[in-house]
Parts: structure tokens; sequence; C-alpha cells
């Protein structure tokens, strides 16, 4: 018998409250050092691959747009991406909030900019 079956199941990413990259970069640019956000769960690299995935084309996207903030807030220094792994070929992807450069908050409207010109 499985002492762990929530080892096997899972969760889709689409059952869970679908976050968008705008809403991400609010929180990243909110956030005080050493807040967390989940930002996806299930495999996010197969996620952002259209042809081995089973989500439609607006989730696609939006999860596409998800991880290119995630990684560009890590890149800028404004959170750590860590994973937590909830089982087989399944993770949870966390933003933890980093102090802000430069001990400022960041503009939401810097952040939106730099994402429409990527």
């Amino acid at each position: 018998m499985d002492r762990h079956p929530a080892r096997h199941a899972r969760i889709h990413p689409a059952r869970q409250t679908a976050l968008t990259d705008i809403e991400f970069c609010i929180w990243a640019g909110d956030a005080l050092p050493g807040e967390q956000k989940t930002y996806h769960i299930g495999f996010l690299s197969i996620d952002c691959c259209q042809p081995s995935t089973i989500l439609g084309a607006t989730e696609h996207a939006r999860i596409n747009g998800l991880a290119r903030s995630a990684r560009w807030a890590f890149e800028m220094g404004l959170v750590h991406l860590v994973q937590r792994r909830l089982g087989p070929n399944h993770f949870a992807y966390i933003a933890i909030a980093r102090p802000k450069p430069r001990a400022r908050r960041v503009d939401l409207a810097d952040l939106l900019a730099v994402q429409e010109a990527a």
C-alpha cells in the first residue's frame, strides 16, 4: 500500500488560480523581502512547450508570459526563484521577494514597460 497517495496525484496547472504576468509584476513590485508567491504548479518547462502540452492556446500564452515575468524579476534582483517537488514531474514554482534595489519600491509602470518591450 502506498503511504503517500498524493505523491502520484498531479494537479493540472489550469486548476489553480490562474496568475497572470501583470499580477505577478504587481506582486514583485509591492512584496516585502521574504514574502513568497507560488506562481505555477506543474512542470514549467513542459507546460511552456506547445507541442508537448494539452493546454489550450490561451493557457499556454498565460504560462509563457508568467514564466518570462518571473525570469525578468529574477534577473532584476527582485526575487529568488525556487521550486518545491510535489511528486514525479510535479513542482511548485515559488518566487521569494528580495530587498528592492536602491531601497525603493519598484514602480509598476517600469515593470510593465519592460514586459511590453520583450
